[in-house]
Order: C-alpha cells, then sequence, then structure tokens
C-alpha cells in the first residue's frame, strides 16, 4: 500500500514539475580536462554564426557596382564611426576602436537573440548530471558576462594608461595634493573597480531574468502571453548589447580624458 501510495506521489511530482531553472550553466562533459558547459557550447555557435556572415559579406563586397544592401551597411557603419568620432575627437582612435566596440555588440546582441531559436533550452543531452539542456543563452551564464567585462576593463585601463601616462593616469586614483583630491580619488578608484560588477551583472541579470520569466510564463500560461513577452526580450537583448558598447565607448573616452577635465 505504502509503494503504490509513493508511486503514485512520485507521477504526481512528475506531472507537476515546474520548468528547468539554473542559475549556473549546466556541465556537459569534459574535453581535456576543460569543463564543456551548454552555455560554451552555444558560445561557439554564435562564434561560427558570425564568422559565416563576415565570410560571405565580405565576398558580396563590390567597390565598382555596390549594391542596395551593401549601400545600406556602408551609411549605417558611416553613422557609427561619425557618432564614434563625436565622442574621441580623434579618427585614429575611431577607427583603432570601431571593430572592438562593434564586435562586442554584434556577439552580444546575436547571443541574446539566439535564445530563442527552436531547440535551444529544450533539446536535452542526458549526462552524469541528469538531463540537461543541451543549448543555453550565451548571456545567462555569469562566467560570459565577467569574462566580457574583464576585456572590456583591462582595454579602459590600458587605454587610459598608454594615452596619459602611467602617473598622469594614476593621480585620478590616488591624489595626495589636498585631503579633498585624495577624497575624491578614493571615490573614483571605487567607481573604477565597480565597473567590473556594473558590466558583468547588469547583462546577466537582465537576460537571466528574461529567460526565467519566459519559463515561467509558458509553464503557466502558454498559449497567450509567451509572444509578447518574447517580442519585448528580444528588444531588451538589442538594448542590452547597445549599453554594453556604449558604456565601454564613454569609460573609454573618460579614462583618456585628464582629471582636471
Amino acid at each position: 500500500m505504502s509503494e503504490s501510495i509513493s508511486q503514485h506521489t512520485n507521477t504526481v511530482a512528475e506531472h507537476v514539475a515546474g520548468p528547468h531553472i539554473a542559475i549556473a550553466a549546466e556541465k556537459l562533459g569534459e574535453f581535456f580536462g576543460i569543463t564543456i558547459s551548454n552555455t560554451l557550447l552555444m558560445s561557439w555557435f554564435v562564434m561560427a554564426i558570425l564568422i559565416v556572415i563576415a565570410i560571405v559579406v565580405n565576398r558580396l563586397i563590390s567597390e565598382k557596382n555596390p549594391g542596395k544592401l551593401q549601400m545600406f551597411f556602408e551609411m549605417l557603419f558611416e553613422f557609427i564611426l561619425d557618432f564614434i568620432d563625436e565622442v574621441f575627437e580623434n579618427r585614429k582612435m575611431t577607427i583603432a576602436f570601431f571593430p572592438l566596440l562593434v564586435t562586442v555588440f554584434l556577439f552580444i546582441w546575436l547571443s541574446n537573440w539566439t535564445e530563442f531559436l527552436p531547440g535551444v533550452s529544450s533539446i536535452t543531452f542526458e549526462t552524469i548530471n541528469g538531463i540537461q539542456p543541451l543549448l543555453r543563452s550565451v548571456n545567462t551564464d555569469l562566467n560570459v558576462t565577467i569574462a566580457l567585462a574583464l576585456i572590456v576593463f583591462v582595454v579602459i585601463e590600458w587605454t587610459g594608461i598608454k594615452r596619459l601616462g602611467f602617473f598622469q593616469y594614476g593621480k585620478k586614483f590616488i591624489n595626495f595634493s589636498s585631503p579633498l583630491n585624495f577624497f575624491i580619488g578614493l571615490i573614483e578608484l571605487v567607481s573604477e573597480i565597480a565597473k567590473l560588477i556594473s558590466f558583468s551583472f547588469r547583462l546577466f541579470g537582465n537576460i537571466f531574468a528574461g529567460e526565467v520569466l519566459i519559463a515561467v510564463t509558458v509553464f503557466f500560461i502558454p498559449f497567450f502571453l509567451p509572444v509578447p513577452l518574447m517580442m519585448f526580450e528580444l528588444f531588451v537583448g538589442f538594448i542590452q548589447a547597445a549599453v554594453f558598447s556604449l558604456l565601454t565607448l564613454f569609460f573609454v573616452k573618460i579614462a583618456i580624458t585628464k582629471s582636471e577635465h
């Protein structure tokens, strides 16, 4: 009798089980001691898409007979270059940072949008830890967003040191000219370190929260609400990519500006 009740309880639990939600990326296996997670697999997929697009676009470029699509992208790129130029006021720096800013934007944007491709989070893979999703949105992994933040942080600090010099740049954070400047420098130092947290957790928090919201909505209200929420998350994914790139641009500008300004 007790076994029958137990089996019935387990069956009911399986039917009422909620959506699969995990903060950490699920481990699929190892390759020469390197952990392969579902977000890592997804990031390779995103990079492959970007590489293929770059190759195709490069082959379609024609200097003699540019098509309408090529002219559109040239106008778009020129607009972005002019915008960066207005911030830096230096064409050489604009050209130097254009590839980084656009690459970061495209990677984050495509990573956010590929979350809604069929099969992502729904195709499962059996591991020693149980059945796990084979693919998962890249930016729902805090390791990815921290890695992106570290790359940007190093670029910002290195650019500031290279443009102003080590001691001139250091005066922004350690300044003994007056008690007020010393206190302001400490605030600047804390805010500089906080960029790592703000960059990584802003992107991770927004994308992960959107994934959880949609998963819960699909479970409870599967027919009506998910579609507008997905449309909204597509918008959020684009905005988060733009915000990350724009903050990188503005923080680089702040880094190369002397403390007196």
